[in-house]
């Protein structure tokens, strides 16, 4: 048996006179008098369906108990609607299929909520996540990764990468995020770890000499969640041997490019324009800016080197900086909106948020009385202030002013609205990362990326004088709309210079062997110079379908607390389970 001959997308006004069988879920049902339609729904479409009583009597009598979500097989003839009553807004909506036969595969109950409506209720989507799948915006989303997926495919077959699955099961090293750990059965007391991204793997298939290698990798990190990001998530990751940061570029430009071309008929320009992390910083206030409006930060420390204005002075003679955003027509912001920013400043490590407000002709702020007249008479030409503005300043280190700023700048590009109509897609890159970064907490340098990537080689000297702050990466971010949504590097392929970097880091000889001791032994075997990247499936998906969450465009995502409500995981273990592993729970349940 053919459970159908066409999908509910498929019939048009050429199928008119001919039969046609259609299975699907019954949409919606609305009786006019006896004559009854429904809007029948497949995967790929609607098509109405109308049983005519006097023409079938028994498929019409079975239809009066059809419920939303039922799951129907309908035979009939493809008629054209009555004038005027066509439909433009559907593909079929110029046709009906004219029932003569009705045969009810199985009944739905009622639903817990309607698919047609935006449901504010997140938990409840995810409890019925099977139901939440078949609004027609999720199964879109669905569909567009999958058309995501394929297009990196075959750009990558096309380059001549291999697609090689690396282990699931690895080992854990103390970088980066936490590990995900399993036990081992067969080892008592010993554990797996979930792999935080292919990385040692992917480099030591090019030790072997694989060249160039592809994945579309799962990868696991036990961190806190928020709307992009997930305990489990889906990357693009790609290594090549004998390559530049050019090379990797090009190759990341021209995956994009195809990928917007065939998932959302958008030409891209390439090549993306590039900033260095200092100047991203310095003009932006962030390593992933969002370049959609202007709102730069300005450095003021010339204007307020001699300045009676305490806060400022201090900052420049203790060797950090004075900076500003001009927010042109902000002037009437209100004092809870001031309270906010200056609580958003506070939580990016400044003391507080001095600012002016420009109104009636005068500068309304308690510091403008420590400035002298040429100090304003810079300010305002240096920050082109007219009637209006409200002028925000950062005065304190470079990176606590610059981070300030940023976050600042973006939370009042939200209050003006300045994104409202904004159809632009503003890719960049990121380049000239430094290479580690001081931790005050643990008193250590740690990678800013990961431990494998390459220094600069004309601040490889620094890196031996330990000048640490001054070594700068071949690390590069790709960044889109002020989301970052891939990042990679060159990487060390000399063991000496590998373990130059991890006893940098604080790991002594000894807990490098046992931690890393086969890529140190790998590198000496002949190593390749090589670099690689890895995308962000899910965060980049979610910029094209023009969602605010990766969980929109995940089948199956856990909520921002870590718990898949469809099966209610995490669960607690069996006993039997957990003695079979050699483990015993300390954990405490809540009273």
């Amino acid at each position: 048996m053919t459970y159908r001959t066409h999908h509910c997308h498929a019939l048009r006004s050429e199928h008119a006179g001919q039969s046609a069988t259609l299975c699907g879920w019954v949409a919606s049902r609305r009786d006019h008098g006896g004559l009854i339609f429904i809007d029948l729904r497949d995967r790929e479409g609607i098509t109405q369906v109308v049983f005519r009583p006097e023409e079938n009597p028994e498929a019409a009598a079975k239809s009066h108990a059809l419920r939303s979500e039922d799951v129907i097989r309908v035979a009939g003839q493809v008629a054209p609607r009555l004038a005027g009553t066509e439909n433009a807004r559907l593909a079929t909506g110029a046709i009906e299929l004219v029932a003569t036969s009705l045969e009810i595969l199985n009944s739905a109950e009622v639903l817990p909520f309607q698919l047609d409506d935006k449901v504010s209720n997140e938990d409840l989507r995810l409890t019925y996540r099977y139901l939440d799948l078949r609004r027609e915006s999720m199964s879109r989303n669905l569909r567009l990764r999958h058309r995501v997926v394929k297009t990196m495919r075959d750009v990558m077959d096309s380059e001549g990468f291999l697609e090689i699955e690396t282990p699931i099961l690895s080992k854990s090293t103390p970088e980066g995020a936490r590990d995900f750990l399993v036990p081992s059965r067969l080892t008592p007391g010993s554990f797996y770890a979930l792999p935080q991204a292919p990385q040692q793997y992917k480099q030591l298939l090019m030790v072997a000499g694989v060249e160039k290698y592809f994945q579309i990798a799962r990868c696991f990190r036990d961190e806190d969640l928020r709307a992009d990001r997930q305990p489990e998530f889906t990357q693009l990751d790609v290594e090549a041997s004998f390559v530049t940061q050019d090379d990797i570029l090009a190759l990341i430009e021209k995956l994009l490019a195809t990928v917007f071309r065939e998932a959302r008929a958008i030409d891209i320009p390439v090549p993306f324009p590039r900033l260095t992390h200092r100047e991203a910083m310095n003009r932006f206030g962030s390593d992933k800016p969002d370049t959609r409006f202007g709102m730069e930060l300005t450095d003021l420390g010339d204007i307020f080197r001699e300045s009676q204005f305490k806060v400022f002075r201090a900052a420049l003679d203790n060797g950090g900086v004075v900076k500003a955003i001009n927010a042109k027509g902000l002037a009437g912001i209100t004092t809870g909106q001031i309270e906010n920013l200056t609580e958003l400043a506070k939580q990016a490590g400044a003391k507080g948020l001095a600012f002016i407000k420009v109104e009636n002709g005068e500068w309304k702020s308690p510091i403008v009385k420590f400035f002298t007249d040429a100090e304003k008479t810079a300010l305002a030409e240096r920050l082109s202030i007219t009637e209006g503005d409200l002028i925000l300043f950062g005065a304190d280190t470079w990176e606590t002013a610059c981070e300030t700023l940023g976050r600042v700048r973006l939370r009042v590009a939200e209050i003006l609205d300045l994104l409202k109509d904004s159809n632009a897609l503003n890719f960049l890159w990121v380049v000239d990362f430094p290479l580690l970064a001081w931790s005050e907490e643990e008193q250590k340098w740690n990678a800013v990326h990961h431990p494998f990537t390459r220094p600069c080689a004309e601040d490889i000297a620094l890196l031996e004088a330990g000048e640490f702050g001054k070594v700068r990466a071949v690390a590069y971010d790709v960044v889109l709309n002020g989301v970052e949504i891939g990042g990679g590097s060159l990487r060390i392929h000399e063991s000496d210079l590998q373990s130059r970097m991890f006893s940098v880091l604080g790991i002594d000889e000894s807990k490098q062997q046992l931690l890393f001791g086969h890529i140190l032994k790998a590198f000496q075997f002949g190593a390749p110079p090589h670099g690689g990247i890895a995308l962000g499936l899910d965060r980049l998906v979610m910029l094209i379908a023009g969602e605010d969450s990766i969980r929109d465009v995940i089948a199956f995502p856990k909520n921002n607390r870590g718990v898949e409500m469809m099966t209610n995981s995490p669960a607690e273990a069996d006993f039997k389970q957990l003695r079979e592993l050699s483990i015993q729970s300390t954990a405490k349940k809540p009273a």
